[in-house]
């Protein structure tokens, strides 16, 4: 029998003056056009800090240290496959937000918290709009919940 296998996504809510950094995703075949956050996927045998600090410095180079981190939101969510999405926030990190990946990306840009772009992802705004209301778990292309 195979196992049902599971995607884990990890995201950064990078803030700074009631802004949240943003990435426009370009030429990745995703929601191409649309702002997303800095993330990547878990790789085997990586740990969920470990995929997140690779990730960041992988998307936007800047280094992160895991007990700067803080989980803040978690989204089980269904689309095209099934994933658990975690959402984690740091104050402190070194380095300056770049495009570390012209390829994948065409512009990073600070947003108001509670003015998004609207051609935010979707699910990303909700998360967002979660963690501005402290609400810690989701759920999301499950029909109604």
């Amino acid at each position: 029998m195979v196992r049902f296998k599971l995607i884990v996504s990890v995201y950064l809510f990078l803030i700074k003056n009631n802004k949240i950094l943003l990435l426009r995703r370009y030429h990745t075949g995703y929601e191409d056009g649309n702002y997303g956050l800095p993330a990547g996927h878990l790789e085997d045998n990586e740990s969920i800090t470990n995929g997140l600090l690779r990730e960041i410095k992988e998307e936007i180079g800047i280094k992160l240290k895991i007990k700067n981190t803080k989980l803040v939101h978690v989204m089980h969510r269904r689309e095209k496959d099934i994933r658990v999405d975690l959402f984690f926030i740091t104050k402190n990190y070194q380095g300056k937000p770049k495009n570390a990946e012209p390829e994948k990306c065409d512009h990073l840009q600070w947003f108001p918290l509670n003015k998004l772009p609207k051609n935010t992802i979707p699910y990303i705004a909700f998360a967002i709009k979660n963690y501005l209301n402290k609400i810690l778990y989701s759920e999301i292309g499950w029909g109604k919940n």
